[in-house]
């Protein structure tokens, strides 16, 4: 076999190409089995496994729950408690890392300053400042809205830094050159040009407040997905576990494809 016939053998089909987009078909596809193949595969093993549906209940039990719940209004009320707290503590976050992660990023002796102890504190693990938020807040809204921030607020501000580091020096020159001030680069060269990068940081990071407000509501809430999946556990009604779960996953999916939409609206001139 010649060196030709070789290459022929080993170039790779559609799916295998690497750093190269799929037919529009091929992805449309493959989404639909993403989401198909866990739910028939639950459905096998529900139904012909011999499990108690209490251990694992199908996805016609789970969807019965959904129903259920909706039907007694929990499902509306849990889930606009659990995103309003999400969001009120993801926006506190954000007002907080953006300025403070571009002045950081632009500002050595900033970044010297305060990189170090946001360092140690980003490593210590959200939950464990439930104690001290109940101790300081009290059982209300504040030590859950809390909980969501310092989880989130730390790795927004080294993200969005980690961004404007790669703001390319000639732009920053070129404004001085032109006669900018240094408030100008900072509002009108570096702000622009990480935007892209904070949509992507708090598109990823939305993901970690998801799970913050579930663990807050677990230890003091009166309502919320995270209080009606205890609530659930407690007498042994899996169903609605899964149920909620399934709503999560739903909402932080739509909440992603809503960051995604906006970069694309906001944003057209950093996508490819």
């Amino acid at each position: 076999m010649n060196s030709s016939q070789t290459t022929k053998t080993l170039k790779p089909t559609v799916f295998w190409r690497i750093a190269e987009d799929i037919p529009k078909s091929l992805n449309w596809i493959l989404i639909i089995l993403s989401v198909t193949i866990p739910f028939v595969v639950w459905w096998l093993i529900s139904s012909f496994a011999g499990l108690d549906s209490v251990f694992l209940p199908s996805p016609i039990d789970v969807g019965k729950a959904v129903i259920r719940l909706w039907q007694q209004g929990f499902l509306i009320q849990d889930t606009i408690a659990s995103i309003l707290r999400v969001f009120a503590g993801f926006l506190l976050a954000a007002l907080i890392s953006i300025p403070l992660g571009i002045s950081m990023g632009a500002f050595a002796s900033i970044r010297g300053l305060t990189e170090p102890i946001i360092g140690i504190v980003r490593y210590m693990p959200a939950p464990a400042f439930i104690p001290l938020f109940i101790i300081y807040l009290g059982i209300d809204e504040a030590p859950k809205i809390a909980l969501i921030f310092i989880g989130t607020v730390f790795f927004n501000t080294l993200m969005i830094m980690d961004a404007v580091k790669f703001v390319p020096k000639d732009l920053i020159e070129s404004t001085y050159t032109l006669g900018g001030l240094r408030r100008q680069v900072l509002l009108q060269v570096i702000t622009p040009y990480v935007i892209p990068n904070i949509i992507d940081a708090f598109r990823v990071n939305m993901a970690a407040s998801w799970n913050l407000v579930i663990v807050a509501e677990l230890v003091a809430a009166k309502v919320g997905l995270g209080k009606r999946i205890l609530l659930a556990q407690k007498f042994l009604k899996t169903d609605e576990i899964f149920a909620c779960l399934i709503i999560l996953g739903l909402i932080g999916f739509a909440i992603d494809l809503s960051f995604r939409l906006l970069l694309r609206l906001t944003c057209k001139w950093a996508i490819d």
